[in-house]
């Protein structure tokens, strides 16, 4: 769930103008999964902006200081998510780790890369939350490490309702700044987009597997 309409308007803003979103209703793209979107988001462009990054760093450690306050650490998902907890890390002088959906074949074969405490209560942080199976397979895997984790946050959300089923499965609330309904509000406001595809959007994402099929 967005936890700040106003600050979701903001990161809508930044998305749509650093082209972090892209929307071509009219001009679809194909995701790697082989699903027809006529959206596709890349937040890892963020990093380029140093205001931008700014703004997404102070309003995630907003988050997760107003959602969970008491959070001793956090774990950025690899790997879009480690540049975003580090900075999250950084700003609030906790611990950072990150964790991949699986173990490392070689090695340490380790699965969590940092040196972080047991008792620690950790926040997992991704930088988009799309069918939320690799998040909640990252979160699950610092549980099973051993580690309770509070929850999870994120930049941005489509908003499917399969993601919001993995979380309830898992038993780990997210919380996002921005999600799909608020960027597409914004993009109509901003003229990115017209009213009229305004209903394409809005189908695509009713059953984005079989869209455009």
């Amino acid at each position: 769930m967005v936890y700040d309409e106003k600050t979701g308007q903001q990161v809508a803003n930044i998305l749509l103008e650093r082209k972090a979103v892209i929307l071509k209703p009219s001009n679809p793209f194909t995701w790697a999964s082989g699903w027809k979107s006529p959206i596709y988001c890349d937040n890892r462009k963020l990093l380029s902006y140093p205001e931008e990054r700014t703004f997404i760093k102070l309003a995630l450690s907003k988050l997760i200081n107003s959602v969970f306050p008491d959070f001793d650490a956090v774990v950025g998902v690899a790997t879009a998510g480690i540049a975003h907890a580090a900075l999250i890390g950084d700003y609030t002088e906790k611990p950072m780790a990150y964790a991949r959906t699986k173990a490392k074949e070689h090695g340490t074969k380790s699965l969590i890369e940092g040196n972080l405490e047991k008792e620690h209560k950790v926040v997992v942080v991704e930088d988009l939350i799309s069918t939320g199976k690799s998040s909640m397979l990252v979160a699950n895997g610092v549980k099973e490490a051993g580690y309770q984790v509070l929850g999870m946050i994120a930049i941005f959300s489509y908003g499917f309702s399969i993601a919001e089923e993995a979380s309830r499965n898992a038993g780990i609330t997210f919380y996002t700044l921005c999600d799909y309904n608020l960027l597409i509000e914004e993009a109509v406001k901003m003229n990115y987009i017209q009213h009229h595809e305004v209903e394409v959007l809005k189908e695509w994402r009713k059953n984005p597997a079989e869209w455009g099929v």
